[in-house]
């Protein structure tokens, strides 16, 4: 089996698991709300990560260093998850999707203020390209900007700090370390904001199904993904990546009659592009 095949199908999971994850958050939406979710989706988390660091016996890769930038990139990442639950209830599924694939554009913009970056005139141009693509799937009128909309485009500028924020953790941390606060302190964010009512609602049989999937599903997808990369290279997997579009648009149609707006897949092939020329351009520059 090739590299691009092995690739490929670490990248069919990786799909699968974020499209499953998005379906059982609108399925909650009407019963759970968002802190809810995420904070029962970070239990599952907890879990998951505990066992994995007792079997692999990884518990003393935990420290204190860098506490403030788990912090930082735990609370963004919380943030950020928080407004795709939201907007996945929202507006359809495919929207949201394309406006997520953004999320590497506004890292593009960020990283020269967070990481030291040099902002080079073809990351400008793919940044350019990737705001084109935002106003076709947005269409920022009075009928097509709403708070779904909003929320959806507003989550992939949050993905982007975690994004660089992971970055620079990775300096200096193992992926057990940052996996551990990322989990534990997210499930601390999501007890503090669903109890602030006093009223944290407790999951039926079938909603705990639903969570348990969204817990499992959220640590494949990234799990997957990242052996995806390890791989092959960013210019083979991010294509790859794209078909999340399309899927996730027929999945709508079949499940929530949704229609299919050619202006989203015009919008999100536009992002595409503006992501795509930015890794090959760098990967050349880098070989």
């Amino acid at each position: 089996m090739t590299p691009t095949l092995r690739a490929a199908l670490w990248m069919m999971g990786s799909i699968t698991s974020f499209s499953a994850m998005a379906v059982a958050g609108r399925e909650l939406g009407g019963s759970l709300d968002t802190f809810e979710i995420m904070m029962y989706r970070s239990l599952v988390g907890v879990i998951a990560v505990f066992t994995l660091a007792t079997v692999y016996g990884t518990w003393g890769q935990i420290n204190r260093r860098d506490f403030g930038t788990q912090i930082g990139r735990n609370l963004a990442h919380f943030t950020g998850q928080n407004l795709w639950f939201y907007a996945v209830t929202v507006i359809p599924l495919a929207q949201v999707f394309a406006l997520e694939f953004t999320s590497p554009l506004w890292v593009i913009v960020l990283s020269p203020l967070i990481l030291g970056e040099r902002l080079t005139k073809v990351r400008a141009l793919a940044a350019v390209l990737g705001f084109i693509g935002i106003l076709c799937v947005a269409r920022p009128t009075i009928a097509g900007l709403n708070a779904g909309v909003i929320t959806a485009a507003s989550s992939a500028i949050f993905f982007a700090l975690t994004i660089m924020l992971t970055k620079r953790l990775t300096r200096s941390q193992t992926i057990t370390c940052i996996l551990f606060y990322l989990t534990v302190t997210q499930l601390v964010f999501g007890v503090i904001m669903a109890g602030y009512d006093g009223d944290i609602a407790v999951p039926e049989v079938a909603q705990m199904s639903l969570l348990l999937l969204i817990g499992v599903a959220g640590l494949m997808a990234h799990f997957c993904l990242t052996n995806a990369l390890s791989i092959a290279p960013a210019t083979v997997v991010v294509p790859i990546d794209f078909v999340r579009l399309p899927l996730i648009a027929v999945i709508g149609m079949l499940v929530y009659a949704e229609a299919l707006d050619i202006w989203v897949f015009i919008g999100g092939a536009i992002i595409f592009a503006g992501n795509y020329m930015n890794l090959w351009i760098e990967s050349r520059r880098v070989s």
